[in-house]
């Protein structure tokens, strides 16, 4: 190749499944005049990778897999050089794409005990089954980041909790189980994203900690991933002045962060990832087209992600780098390629078939980490509560944001007959009727199945609810199911005086069941919160 041929190897943009043909027949040209690297796939423009003023609505497609399998097919075909093709599954690729396998959360993974990590490796291996299936061969994912911040707007329930041992443990198992399968991983963001308050696609977060500090903590988990040749690291949008002279400079862009502290510091000498170029963060920071992707690259970046100006970023390389600079990184993406059989066309599309996703495993699967995750918060007799009030037929459940005839209720009704009620915030249902219909109750079996898994507008429960919980707290026994983000349980008033709560983390039916099954006193609760909750008084 050409030096300019390689360094088309870098660049890997943003493509999407859902898009128009003249915007697929631009990609295929950019693919064909460029020898780009790779590509990373999202849903459509319309979501959050690229639509951050807009809120453009996303369209939704029940033919999105067929297609994406197409896609990958397509633009395989017109590539000098076989693509590398990545996409962002950290739960699986119903991330991204309608109607495929969706695994947990990593924070309901890190509800588990170390002593469960092989359901971890078993997530890691079924998300790379599937992605091979379908044509891709680069996860970028797990999350390294620890948690340590309970009002971090964007990492939260993608990383395994607060605990640097179990995020770095979990982690390398999600990894392992990924290589397994022959998909790539990559652990993420480089230094650590987890102690922020600003959100990276929008901003630029800063972390206050020192080396010493970052050494101790943050960069424990990327510092295991190194020991065990993890196939790449992704660097974070996020400033450590205490690393760049006092300055604010992003990771993306530091020079000091990769090639000193990564490289020669800890020793990496694996594939790094830039995180998503587009991101506000760094993407208003030049003017002139090309020239972030060449401060990208010469700050230690392999690959550039989400990189929206290939042309004008080759030519910045190709007038400015070093020939030997060069060949580093394009040795570094051939030995990736090489290691997922990425060698031709053949060998590229060869696992995209009629694969059909195996959902009864992922259900059981799903079902085992639901088992050994769901989490007692507080427990004063909960069992026994709810069948003496059933006895003296003074029991009654509420579902919150899920109509009636949801899973949890289905497995409880065999059991525990009662009346029902439901309140989801599209029908604006008057909360002082439904405070009305409860009165003749004195047991409520409650279940939260909080809307949002991001902390914004209080994971975007009403203010109005909290309200009426704060309320029917205070007058009625209530035994309290959260379906969702555990620091949800944060923004819940007077939750300290409830008779029970159980935090289940996900709203699938498996674990719909298994908080059933926990109610009715026919399984324990097993998990451990990953995180700290600081309670509302």
């Amino acid at each position: 190749m050409t030096l300019e041929q390689k360094i088309g190897q870098f660049f890997f943009p943003a493509v999407f499944i859902n898009d128009t043909e003249e915007n697929i027949q631009a990609t295929e040209k950019l693919i064909k005049d460029y020898n780009i690297g790779g590509l990373t796939f999202f849903h459509s423009r319309a979501s959050a990778a690229t639509n951050f003023e807009t809120k453009k609505k996303v369209i939704f497609n029940d033919d999105s897999c067929q297609r994406l399998k197409e896609l990958i097919v397509r633009y395989q075909k017109c590539a000098p050089t076989p693509l590398l093709i990545s996409i962002d599954a950290e739960w699986g690729l119903a991330m991204r794409v309608e109607k495929t396998p969706q695994y947990p959360y990593a924070i309901t993974l890190g509800a588990l005990s170390e002593s469960k990590s092989h359901l971890v490796y078993e997530v890691g291996k079924q998300i790379g089954f599937d992605l091979k299936s379908v044509g891709i061969h680069y996860n970028l994912a797990p999350l390294a980041d620890i948690n340590n911040n309970p009002n971090n707007p964007v990492i939260g329930y993608r990383s395994f909790g607060e605990s640097k041992e179990k995020v770095s443990d979990f982690a390398l198992e999600y990894l392992r189980g990924m290589n397994d399968a022959g998909v790539l991983g990559c652990l993420k963001h480089f230094p650590g994203h987890g102690n922020t308050n600003v959100d990276s696609h929008l901003g630029l977060p800063i972390l206050e900690e020192n080396l010493e500090q970052l050494l101790k903590n943050e960069l424990v988990p990327f510092i295991k991933g190194i020991e065990n040749n993890v196939d790449s690291i992704m660097i974070g949008h996020l400033a450590v002045p205490a690393l760049n002279d006092g300055k604010n400079t992003s990771a993306t862009l530091s020079k000091s962060i990769i090639e000193m502290l990564l490289r020669k510091q800890l020793g990496y000498d694996g594939l790094v990832i830039s995180d998503a170029l587009n991101m506000r963060s760094v993407s208003d920071l030049y003017t002139k087209k090309g020239q972030l992707e060449w401060e990208a690259f010469n700050a230690g970046n392999d690959v550039l992600c989400f990189a929206e100006n290939v042309a004008e970023g080759i030519q910045e390389i190709l007038n400015n780098a070093t020939a030997s600079r060069i060949a580093e990184s394009y040795n570094r993406i051939v030995k990736c390629k090489q290691k997922v059989g990425l060698l031709n066309f053949e060998t590229a599309v060869k696992s995209i078939s009629d694969y059909e996703f195996d959902f009864e495993k992922t259900s059981d699967l799903n079902y085992q980490i639901a088992k050994a995750s769901i989490t007692k918060i507080i427990d004063n007799g909960n069992t026994q509560a709810v069948f003496d009030a059933k006895a003296k037929s003074t029991l009654a459940k509420l579902s919150l944001y899920k109509k009636t005839d949801n899973r949890f209720f289905k497995v409880l009704s065999n059991d525990l007959m009662s009346p029902e009620f439901s309140y989801q915030s599209e029908e604006k249902l008057d909360l002082e009727q439904l405070e009305k219909d409860l009165e003749g109750y004195d047991t409520i079996i409650i279940a939260l199945f909080v809307p949002k898994a991001k902390p914004l507008d209080n994971f975007d429960i009403d203010e109005e609810v909290l309200v009426f919980l704060q309320k029917i707290f205070n007058i009625k026994k209530c035994i309290l199911y959260v379906f969702g983000n555990p620091y949800s349980l944060q923004v819940i008033p007077n939750s300290k005086s409830v008779l029970g709560i159980v935090q289940v983390y996900q709203d699938f039916d498996e674990f719909q069941t298994v908080a059933a099954k926990h109610l009715l006193g026919k399984l324990e609760c097993n998990g451990t919160l990953p995180v700290s909750i600081n309670w509302l008084d």
